[in-house]
């Protein structure tokens, strides 16, 4: 899929990797909506790269209907959805202070997992009316889980489950939507510089990035924005995980 002229919608839009995947995908024509809990967050990156922004909680199913309505009636239905909001809470299952509340492992599940799926049939809802284009392509679909899913931690429980979640939805939403011509794709990312890692002491943050096999880094927002252009670009990548980690497998602490 060309992105001229396109109009996508990117949720967690106003900071780390949502961030600069809106720019990424202004800098090659894309008409960006961004949707973002950070509402102030949003109109700055929008402000910054020509788009919208529209507060919206991606796990009531409201906030994301009156968001695509809004991105809708600014630049049209979109072809393409970028899914990167997410939280990353950690807390151990059983320790000194007690068990973890269940509240505390839902959350996880309702931003990650159901957040990103909510988004998802109702951007697929809408882009199953377009008009296909010549390569038969109604729309893509590029979300975000996380290494976790596979080698989650100690301490994140709700975090690697809900990612784990987002994987396993990949390939059967892929298989649903293949008759309409939209594709799916996930991105597994590791250790990348975000808002949460930057909080971190410099030592910790290089001590984070020397796990990383080759390059021996922190990844960067701009290498995971690369990758979703690509995968616009490749028509053949569909019901796929890409993990996007340096060939990082994560130690159980």
């Amino acid at each position: 899929m060309q992105l001229d002229g396109v109009a996508a919608v990117v949720t967690g839009g106003g900071s780390g990797l949502g961030a600069a995947t809106a720019r990424a995908l202004a800098a090659k024509g894309a008409k960006v909506a961004i949707l973002d809990f950070n509402e102030e967050g949003a109109k700055a990156v929008a402000a910054e790269i020509g788009g919208v922004a529209q507060a919206c909680d991606v796990s009531k199913p409201e906030d994301v209907e009156t968001a695509l309505a809004a991105a809708a009636a600014a630049h049209g239905d979109a072809r393409l959805l970028v899914n990167c909001a997410g939280v990353a809470p950690a807390q151990k299952i059983l320790s000194r202070s007690g068990t973890m509340p269940l509240e505390a492992f839902r959350k996880g599940v309702e931003v990650n997992l159901i957040g990103t799926f909510n988004v998802l049939r109702l951007f697929a809802e809408r882009a199953a009316k377009l008009e296909p284009l010549a390569t038969g392509e109604r729309g893509v679909i590029v979300n975000t889980a996380s290494i976790a899913a596979y080698d989650g931690q100690i301490g994140q429980t709700s975090y690697a489950a809900s990612k784990a979640g987002v994987v396993g939805l990949t390939l059967p939403a892929a298989r649903e939507f293949a008759p309409l011509g939209i594709r799916v794709v996930t991105i597994a990312p590791g250790i990348f510089e975000t808002a949460m890692l930057k909080g971190l002491p410099e030592a910790a943050q290089q001590s984070l990035g020397e796990q990383v096999p080759f390059p021996s880094r922190l990844g960067r927002p701009e290498e995971y924005a690369k990758l979703v252009l690509q995968i616009v670009d490749n028509e053949m990548l569909n019901g796929e995980v890409i993990r996007l980690d340096g060939a990082l497998r994560m130690a159980p602490k």
